[in-house]
């Protein structure tokens, strides 16, 4: 894909965000927050982000890069002499900001001291603004270029999911299944994966964040392998669980359960529907059969620039879903010392309900384990 994101759209949709926050500018200094804005990959760097322009805050390390990757974007390079407090003051001395908001989730404290004792003196007209969640917001909604790296990623990952299962044995560890997925998910053209793969013989998947230990698979009858790539900077995160024939009955209720549980939250979906609606559809499902304390979780969240994202898929959740979002709907059960199930599709919200961007089949029948 050779598209170029759409940077000034997003900027332009930032600064028109800034009357609800109350601000006139925008310091930008989560590295992922930056790169969405400006395209920029390096690290260790600042955008403040005005009505008018915005500045990319950089060091000598990443003159070319800027260049390169951002050469429609103003930037101020520090030399190893200054620091970046010195660089920040020199930037904002020459503006006419008065209350620049500042991203307080990301800032530490060590950092607002620094930025307090250096800029008091330099710009002492300024009036810093916490805010929460500003761009986050923005990312929620995904563009079209957005989706379109999504796509690929969850491609690259099913391809390896696909090559790896019909590779498995019984010698095989839980730890060498997520190994595989991770170097077949490379050599497709993944960057690396979007999480720590998980990979639970029976009855470690009853482990929601079981981490894949040097266990054989041996003649386990369920596995459960939970895994996404990244590609190009954005993730994707799908779930299955196979079953052998020696599988009991026990199990193939319970999967029978999730999966009409995840199929009834994805026919909720929707632009304008509740979040903790989508939730609801599915664990009304299982709390019908008799599983709800089985179900140990939220249903999903959102997925981008980061494998967790939001908005978050919880009975809890305030959130509204959105045209645009692109969201895991992974409804699971788990019993302790016996089995787990959990299904996971990635879904785009669209303004006619949703498409399902993951393909893998998830039937009973589709998913046997086979060493």
């Amino acid at each position: 894909m050779n598209a170029k994101a759409p940077h000034a759209d997003r900027l332009r949709s930032l600064r028109q965000s800034f009357e609800t926050h109350q601000i006139d500018a925008l310091l930008v200094t989560d590295e992922i927050n930056v790169g969405y804005l400006s395209g920029f990959t390096g690290d260790s760097s600042y955008l403040l982000v005005g009505t008018g322009e915005a500045t990319l805050l950089s060091d000598r390390r990443y003159e070319t890069q800027i260049a390169q990757e951002c050469p429609e974007l103003a930037a101020a390079v520090r030399p190893p002499s200054q620091s970046m407090p010195d660089l920040l003051a020199e930037v904002l001395a020459g503006s006419c900001y008065r209350r620049v908001g500042v991203e307080s989730s990301n800032v530490t404290l060590a950092q607002w001291d620094a930025w307090q004792d250096r800029l008091a003196d330099a710009s002492p007209s300024i009036q810093w603004v916490p805010t929460a969640g500003v761009v986050e917001a923005l990312r929620q909604i995904k563009d079209e270029f957005e989706i379109g790296r999504i796509r690929q990623s969850i491609d690259i990952a099913e391809r390896a999911y696909v090559s790896v299962t019909s590779r498995l044995t019984s010698r095989m560890t839980e730890r060498e299944v997520a190994h595989d997925l991770e170097s077949v998910m490379r050599t497709l053209g993944a960057s690396g994966v979007s999480f720590e793969p998980i990979v639970g013989a029976q009855p470690s998947g009853a482990l929601p964040h079981y981490r894949p230990d040097a266990v054989p698979l041996g003649d386990a009858p369920t596995l459960l392998i939970d895994w996404g790539a990244f590609y190009q900077g954005y993730a994707s995160d799908l779930t299955r669980t196979l079953h052998r024939d020696a599988a009991s009955d026990a199990f193939r209720r319970a999967y029978d359960v999730v999966l009409a549980a995840q199929l009834a939250a994805i026919e909720r979906i929707g632009n304008g529907v509740a979040a903790s609606d989508v939730d609801a559809a599915a664990r009304n499902v299982i709390e019908a059969a008799g599983m709800g304390d089985a179900f140990k979780h939220g249903l999903g969240h959102g997925i981008g620039l980061q494998i967790h994202e939001s908005p978050r898929m919880a009975s809890v959740s305030p959130q509204v879903l959105s045209s645009g979002m692109v969201v895991t709907v992974e409804p699971g059960v788990y019993f302790e010392g016996e089995f787990g199930i959990r299904i996971e599709d990635d879904v785009l919200v669209t303004d006619s309900g949703c498409e399902v961007l993951t393909r893998l089949p998830k039937g009973l029948d589709d998913c046997r384990l086979i060493l």
